[in-house]
C-alpha cells in the first residue's frame, strides 16, 4: 500500500476539484488538507512554506516532496507508478495519452482562461471589492467565454464521441468539466443552447458519481444563492 499524499485544495477552485476527483477515482491514498480561499488562507506564511506560489491545489508527498500545478501533479502521480487505477483515466498508450495531453494543454488558454475570467469578474471580484466589475469588461469576457464554449460544442465534442478523446472517460473530461462548470456560480448556464456539451457533462457526472456531486456541492449552493440575489 502506497503511503498517503497530502492534497491541499479548495473545492471553489476548478483544478482543485479535478484533482480531488482523480484522487478518489484512482484510489490514491490521500490526506485531505482544505485551504479556505474565501478566508485567504493561501496567503498565510504557513501555507507559503508549503507552496511558494500560494495557490491551490498542491501536494506534499509522504517523504516531504512538494509540488504545485494540477497537471504537473497528475503527471508526477502517474510517473510514480504506484497507482494502477490512475492508468484507467490517463492511459499509457502513446497516442491515447497524446490526445488527452492535447486537451490538457489547450484548456489552459481555452475554457480555463475564459470561463475563469468571467467567474472572477462577476462572482469573486465583487465579493472581494464590494462593488461590481466594469460592465464593459464583463461584456467582453462573456463574449469570449461564449466563443470558447461554442468551440467546445462544435470542435471538441463535434465528432460524436461520448467523451472528449473517445468512448472512455479520461482526465481530460474531468479537467474540462470542472472548468466548464465554473461560470454557473456567476449565473451563466454553459449548457444552454449546447446539446452536445449538456450531454457530455451528464456523461462525465454519471461516470464519476458520487464524487462529481461531492466535488461540486459548494458550486451548486453558490449558484443557487447567486441566482436568488440577482
Amino acid at each position: 500500500m502506497s503511503k498517503q499524499v497530502k492534497l491541499y485544495f479548495d473545492l471553489l477552485s476548478q483544478p482543485s476539484r479535478a484533482l480531488f476527483m482523480v484522487f478518489n477515482l484512482a484510489r490514491i491514498p490521500v490526506i485531505h488538507q482544505p485551504v479556505a480561499l474565501r478566508k485567504r488562507a493561501q496567503l498565510t506564511p504557513e501555507f507559503k512554506a508549503i507552496n511558494r506560489f500560494q495557490k491551490v491545489p498542491c501536494i506534499v508527498d509522504h517523504d516531504g516532496f512538494k509540488l504545485s500545478e494540477s497537471i504537473a501533479i497528475l503527471r508526477y502521480l502517474d510517473q510514480k507508478g504506484d497507482f494502477p487505477y490512475l492508468r484507467d483515466l490517463y492511459p499509457n498508450d502513446l497516442r491515447k495519452r497524446a490526445k488527452i495531453d492535447e486537451f490538457l494543454e489547450w484548456q489552459h488558454n481555452g475554457v480555463r482562461l475564459h470561463c475563469g475570467t468571467y467567474f472572477e469578474l462577476v462572482w469573486r471580484m465583487p465579493l472581494v471589492t464590494g462593488k461590481p466589475s466594469p460592465a464593459a469588461e464583463v461584456k467582453k469576457s462573456r463574449e469570449e467565454m461564449i466563443k470558447i464554449l461554442d468551440f467546445m460544442e462544435n470542435v471538441w465534442l463535434g465528432d460524436g464521441n461520448r467523451f472528449l478523446t473517445g468512448e472512455k472517460l479520461t482526465v481530460a473530461d474531468i479537467w474540462g468539466a470542472c472548468e466548464v462548470e465554473q461560470p454557473r456560480m456567476a449565473g451563466f448556464e454553459p449548457r444552454e443552447g449546447r446539446p452536445l456539451l449538456e450531454k457530455w457533462l451528464a456523461e462525465v457526472q454519471k461516470a464519476t458519481n458520487p464524487v462529481y456531486d461531492e466535488a461540486h456541492e459548494y458550486l451548486r449552493r453558490a449558484e443557487k444563492k447567486f441566482k436568488s440575489q440577482n
